[in-house]
């Protein structure tokens, strides 16, 4: 049996390492889990974002790649990340944003949920949903943001695609998603039970040009799988469906295999294990900047190119 339990990360593209990290943990209020470098480029950070232990399902991570062009939003790109708020928290981060400046818009009411869309200091499109169906996850209780309005974990992501028919066969025929709810232009499909950290919307843009990944927009979208031996399943079948789907790499916190949808947002297939404790206690994570076995031989000259940053430990 082979089965996608929802989203397990989100990874974009952010310029300044420092303003990501004052603005994910000091705005946001959530937990830095693990500081270390891009795998397949060490001179540049990946910071990851969760609640207290790094819950597939909370994390949203960053290439932090300063001088990089900005972006473009469009199709061909996963245009807004939807993280899960209680029902009763919108005014308290509509004050809270405004309070500190950020960028965001009016809310919208949706069937069962109201919405906030807001941007990060590079224009990365995120949005709040206040809703009753939230599932409070080890909430990260140093973290600045009190624990009755704070982030749970992902809600939803949205992809827009100028041609979605493909698309949505690879959700339903391949991935195991159905839809759930069509209002529009927009399309929500659901996988597993559903729910929090279980859906997909997908936007139809047919007229819209193409986006450009870069900083302020999506990298990629990672899927869960509960171990190796069924991301080897989705591997074969993801093969099976005509994409070009790549070797198992060693993420060291979780094992990964990418390929491009159809409508060319790049897909992840990440395992639940090992997780974020396998190389710092759970007391000090992200504290402290950790490289995988084969990059610490070259942790001085790692070191030596990375521009500083200042890691905040307790509650602001």
């Amino acid at each position: 049996m082979k089965e996608i339990l929802g989203i397990h990360h989100v990874t974009a593209i952010a310029s300044d390492p420092q303003r990501n990290l004052d603005f994910y943990t000091g705005v946001l209020g959530l937990r830095l889990v693990k500081l270390t470098v891009n795998f397949d480029d060490p001179g540049a950070y990946h910071l990851y974002y969760g609640d207290e232990v790094g819950h597939p399902g909370t994390i949203l991570t960053f290439f932090a790649w300063p001088g990089a062009p900005h972006g473009r939003r469009g199709t061909q790109q996963v245009t807004t990340t939807s993280f899960s708020i209680p029902e009763n928290a919108m005014g308290y981060w509509i004050e809270r944003l405004r309070a500190h400046g950020v960028a965001f818009e009016k809310p919208i009411v949706r069937p069962d949920e109201e919405t906030l869309v807001f941007f990060d200091p590079d224009g990365l499109q995120l949005e709040l949903v206040a809703h009753d169906d939230v599932e409070a996850h080890d909430l990260w209780r140093d973290g600045s943001v009190p624990g009755r309005h704070a982030i749970r974990g992902f809600h939803s992501v949205t992809l827009s695609e100028q041609q979605y028919d493909r698309t949505a066969s690879l959700l339903t025929e391949t991935l195991g998603f159905r839809l759930a709810h069509e209002s529009g232009e927009r399309l929500r499909y659901e996988v597993n039970h559903g729910g929090t950290g279980a859906m997909v919307d997908v936007l139809r843009q047919p007229r819209e040009m193409p986006g450009r990944v870069a900083v302020g927009s999506v990298h990629h979208v990672a899927w869960r799988t509960p171990d190796d031996e069924q991301q080897l399943v989705w591997q074969r079948e993801i093969d099976r469906a005509g994409l070009d789907v790549t070797r198992v790499m060693d993420r060291q916190y979780f094992h990964s295999i990418y390929f491009r949808e159809p409508g060319g947002v790049l897909f992840e297939i990440a395992t639940d294990p090992p997780g974020f404790a396998v190389d710092e206690t759970l007391e000090q994570l992200g504290m402290q900047l950790k490289l995988p076995p084969w990059l610490e031989p070259m942790r001085t000259d790692i070191e030596r190119g990375l521009p500083p940053v200042r890691v905040p430990q307790t509650r602001p």
